[in-house]
């Protein structure tokens, strides 16, 4: 059996003949979606090996789903049609595995790794997609090229984080009345090309959360459209009504496999519950970080 090794930095830059034919294929809406398991007995068996340099065989089911609790496996044409694709949930026995039966001949195998309410809708490979409703969250790929000969193939894969991460950290205390809070941004995009890992079109990405546990810190991800990029960020305070009590703008600067920090007092400073924020955990996992108060 032959084996290979992949990851989104080492094989998916893909030849220039594959890029400019996938740019003009047209979305196929035949496709196969096979079990969590995939084909009994296939000849391609792909195993995620690591998860941004933590090895996945040494992880119980649980330590794996705190990188992502979804796995999606996909096979597509070289003309970006897909072939195939297996969907996992990290409660799934054999979260991790799988195996395709394919035809001899030249695929592109792409994986993606996430914590997402349902999988992308990934039928285009340049445009693998969430929405607000399934929320953003921290996101892993890996993609290469593979050829599929007489011989059964073993591909293990590495998912490497293609995400910007904007935290947003308050300082002060809520006044009376704020129920929500809303952050909208754009330059960032809820879709990316599975050839480079970037975002693919132009979002306008919205996420709200209900602050009645007080809660100070929000997560906001985005696919950038190059390893760095600023996002246009509007952060509003609303009542249980939905009715907008405080508005705030940004201008983000953000990068690929970072963490940009905006910490500050958005309600004028009022309150002192500032010291709260200190004792948060920075993910070592991340490539950076970088600090900014408002």
């Amino acid at each position: 059996m032959k084996k290979r090794l992949i990851s989104v930095g080492a094989v998916c830059a893909l030849t220039v003949l594959l890029l400019v034919v996938a740019l003009v294929s047209c979305e196929k809406a035949v496709f196969d979606v096979n079990d969590t398991a995939g084909d009994k007995d296939g000849n391609l068996r792909v195993s995620v090996y690591q998860i941004e340099q933590t090895s996945f065989a040494s992880l119980t089911r649980a330590a794996a789903s705190e990188a992502c609790t979804r796995l999606n496996f996909l096979i597509y044409n070289l003309d970006g049609s897909r072939v195939k694709a297996v969907n996992q949930v990290s409660s799934d026995k054999n979260f991790g595995q799988c195996s395709f039966q394919l035809d001899e001949g030249d695929y592109v195998l792409v994986v993606v790794g996430h914590s997402a309410n349902g999988n992308p809708t990934s039928t285009n490979p340049q445009k693998i997609s969430f929405t607000n409703a399934q929320g953003y969250t921290d996101t892993f790929l890996s993609s290469g090229d593979i050829t599929v000969g007489d011989e059964p193939l073993e591909i293990d894969v590495t998912l490497e984080r293609i995400v910007a991460l904007c935290r947003f950290v308050l300082t002060d205390d809520y006044p009376a009345g704020v129920a929500k809070m809303q952050f909208y941004y754009t330059g960032g995009s809820g879709a990316f090309d599975a050839y480079t890992g970037l975002g693919s079109v132009n979002s306008k990405q919205t996420v709200t959360f209900d602050v009645s546990d007080g809660q100070k810190q929000f997560d906001l991800y985005t696919f950038l459209h190059d390893v760095s990029d600023n996002i246009a960020l509007k952060v509003t305070a609303l009542d249980a009504d939905g009715n907008e009590l405080f508005v705030r703008e940004f201008d983000v600067p953000m990068e690929q496999n970072h963490i940009t920090w905006l910490t500050g007092a958005f309600f004028n400073g009022t309150g002192s519950s500032s010291t709260t924020v200190t004792g948060v955990t920075v993910d070592t996992d991340w490539a950076g970080e970088t600090h900014l108060t408002f």
